[in-house]
């Protein structure tokens, strides 16, 4: 998902001289080629996203379109003031690339997971917040991106994440996305972790169960129309985000929906707390209850129908 964003932005560098690179000693083997091919539009301010973030707004503010790019929480959480001040405050044509959002850095433990970042970003005004569950998703987001002026946050996964559905010509990236049609639960999810949502609908499915599976790549601002009509289709709305409960995908849809009778939501993500376990991707997702099964077991469950 990530070499196909930045390829696409490479290839319309070619085109258009205001694509600059900003990163904060990241990226090796994924932006070599950009600054093979633009070296005057290519800088590394060292580990320092702070610095990072605030030259990009100023560059941004003299008239170029800057992407910055590192590690989930590193583009986020650690440059949170300059990003609020520099970039947001002015709507400074800066656009912040995370990669590895979620638990996608496993190992690493805590200090490398992005799970609050959806929620920090989609508080800021002027913001857009991308969350491609897939790399046709990222490449329409990468294009929306150098397409509208003012701030946004695409957030990635690091691997090679596949197509996830078929598209009908292209993308429009600020509009939620039919994976799997449904209509008795409605399940939402952005991110990679659609992947798991798309399986768990399928399961449901062979369970007897109408299960819809939706994509949402934009969670702000939110195409709160699609949602509320999905919503009003369905016997249940669930979300699913590979981020804190509070805060992203599911407060979104929550806050779309807050005056509509009747509505049956139910939310799944990563609890309030700070994870305190190590270990792979699909094995922390399993831990929060976001893999295939555990999405399935946990809406037959509220179902009231045996997992």
């Amino acid at each position: 998902m990530r070499n196909t964003v930045i390829d696409a932005l490479t290839n319309m560098a070619e085109t258009d001289d205001r694509i600059t690179f900003v990163t904060a000693d990241l990226g090796y083997s994924v932006l070599e080629d950009f600054a093979a091919k633009f070296p005057e539009r290519f800088f590394n301010v060292g580990i320092c996203e702070q610095a990072m973030s605030s030259v990009a707004a100023g560059m941004a503010l003299s008239g170029e379109i800057v992407f910055t790019y590192s590690i989930g929480n590193f583009a986020t959480l650690r440059c949170i003031e300059q990003i609020r001040n520099d970039v947001c405050y002015h709507n400074a044509n800066v656009k912040i690339i995370a990669v590895g959002g979620g638990v996608s850095y496993g190992q690493l433990g805590m200090s490398h997971h992005a799970t609050e970042d959806i929620a920090m970003m989609r508080a800021l005004p002027h913001m857009r917040v991308l969350t491609p569950a897939d790399p046709e998703e990222a490449l329409a987001a990468a294009r929306y991106a150098v397409q509208t002026e003012g701030p946004c946050y695409i957030r990635l996964a690091r691997r090679g994440e596949p197509v996830l559905y078929p598209k009908a010509g292209a993308i429009d990236v600020t509009k939620v996305q039919t994976v799997i049609p449904g209509e008795q639960v409605a399940v939402i999810g952005c991110g990679p972790i659609v992947a798991e949502v798309k399986k768990a609908c399928e399961t449901l499915r062979h369970r007897g169960i109408e299960a819809g599976a939706y994509s949402v790549p934009c969670v702000s601002p939110l195409d709160r129309d699609a949602v509320r009509t999905i919503a009003r289709q369905a016997d249940w709305v669930v979300t699913v985000e590979e981020h804190q409960i509070t805060g992203g995908l599911g407060s979104a849809v929550a806050e779309a929906l807050c005056d509509l009778p009747d509505v049956r939501q139910l939310r799944m993500g990563i609890p309030d707390e700070y994870p305190h376990i190590v270990g792979s991707h699909e094995y922390l997702c399993d831990y929060y209850g976001l893999s295939a099964d555990k999405i399935a077991e946990k809406i037959l469950s509220v179902m009231g129908m045996q997992p």
